[in-house]
């Protein structure tokens, strides 16, 4: 009777022990992630930004994205043009094949934002509106992606039919300094767009608090995100892929 006690309870850690190891390979972060290297390539495409208003698309801007990559990093540089706007640019400096975070800065009309990664994030974050600049000097203990990383790494992984996961990001706001959050993946399912086989991909992040739904439609193919919806609640958006 004490052996097949001691033989429930081997079985039942063992299970446990598995079950643990299943959850984690499901939050992906540099340290442990799904991520296929080989889809990270050198590219670069446009995209159209719409506002939709009833059934109305009024076109906001383009979105221009480059890709590079190099034997030891990936740099992700995107540039938002609106009319009569400056450029609203960001760019993303990860390592690879982990994607951890060497380097984020943005730059629009409201403020600047410089951000280094290591033991320590350092940089500064400029509100151009108050003139008023804050230097950035946080301990950032953990495992994580920069945040202006992750809608590109949804495409790196691998999608299928009901695939869920959460992706461990790094978020700089002001008001709450230093962030670690998470991007949730709440589903993935097969669908068509203009007559190609698309992956839909659902996904919100604690940026929003969770609030605002990004559906995203991958190409299965080429892995191109070919186009962005964003729910808001009452406003609506939409970024299209240029052919």
């Amino acid at each position: 009777m004490k052996s097949m006690k001691s033989l429930f309870l081997l079985s039942a850690g063992l299970s446990l022990l598995c079950f643990t190891a299943n959850a984690q390979e499901k939050i992906q972060s540099p340290g442990h992630n799904e991520i296929i290297e080989k889809l990270i390539k050198n590219e670069e495409y446009e995209m159209n930004w719409f506002a939709i208003r009833d059934t109305a698309k009024i076109e906001i801007g383009k979105v221009f994205t480059k890709i590079s990559k190099t034997k030891n990093t990936v740099k992700i540089t995107t540039t938002v043009k609106m009319k009569n706007m400056p450029d609203w640019i960001d760019e993303t400096i990860a390592e690879l094949p982990n994607l951890n975070p060497v380097q984020h800065t943005s730059v629009n009309t409201q403020r600047d934002i410089n951000l280094n990664f290591g033991k320590q994030t350092t940089g500064y974050y400029l509100d151009k509106k108050d003139n008023k600049k804050t230097d950035i000097k946080e301990e950032t203990t953990g495992d994580f992606f920069d945040s202006n990383i992750y809608p590109q790494i949804i495409r790196w992984l691998p999608l299928k039919e009901n695939y869920k996961t959460e992706i461990t990001i790094f978020d700089y706001n002001p008001a709450t300094k230093a962030a670690i959050l998470k991007a949730n993946i709440t589903n993935t399912k097969k669908g068509f767009l203009a007559g190609k086989s698309v992956w839909i991909v659902t996904v919100t992040d604690g940026i929003s608090q969770n609030k605002v739904i990004n559906t995203y439609y991958i190409d299965s193919k080429t892995n191109q995100i070919l186009k962005q919806e964003i729910d808001m609640g009452t406003k609506k958006m939409l970024i299209e892929k240029v052919n």
